[in-house]
């Protein structure tokens, strides 16, 4: 009668493992893009007609190496930061799931929790994020382009923002349309 006991009990122990182990090794290679929920950075959000993931936000460093490049051509009256701002960077990526040409959104502005509201900066670099024609399927930042081959694999957008983000968080990256309706908000990490 022990042996018949100790055989059920491991059957119901191994059965026990083996099924969350399935369950698991099912899901292996599934993607599955979240369009639903846009607080996280990398979910895809549904804006306008053009589908934007925010592929990486921080703070930078204008003395690094690979920061200084993404400050590179910055105009004179926006080059210097107070003591009390720093630059903060959100790279964005964008795809026209659409079957007809779609124009992206250049309108972009972050928001803290006490209602600041930050900008980005308007200046040519080879990583900043311009608004572009997209037609059905095609992405921006183009892979062949400095922006989409570089690290981050997104457009700059830069800001010019107060320290007191890091006390007023969390940050919302709003996208807005051309008429400035706001088409979809993204919490950002610091």
């Amino acid at each position: 009668m022990a042996e018949y006991t100790s055989r059920a009990v491991r059957r119901v122990l191994t059965a026990a493992l083996l099924l969350p182990a399935s369950v698991l090794l099912a899901a292996c290679g599934v993607h599955h893009p979240s369009f639903a929920d846009p607080n996280n950075n990398g979910s895809y959000v549904v804006a306008g007609p053009v589908n934007y993931q925010v592929q990486v936000s921080r703070e930078l460093n204008q003395y690094g190496s690979e920061d200084s490049g993404y400050l590179a051509g910055l105009p004179g009256k926006d080059a210097n930061l107070a003591p009390t701002q720093l630059w903060f960077a959100v790279f964005m990526w964008a795809k026209n799931t659409t079957d007809q040409p779609q124009l992206t959104t250049s309108a972009f502005d972050i928001m803290d929790t006490q209602g600041n509201v930050y900008h980005p900066i308007v200046f040519n670099n080879p990583y900043v994020w311009t608004s572009k024609m997209l037609k059905p399927g095609a992405v921006e930042p183009s892979p062949d382009t400095t922006a989409g081959f570089g690290p981050t694999q997104g457009g700059l957008l830069l800001f010019k923002v107060n320290t007191s983000i890091y006390s007023n968080r969390p940050l919302a990256l709003q996208i807005r349309g051309n008429t400035g309706k706001v088409w979809a908000t993204v919490a950002l990490d610091l």
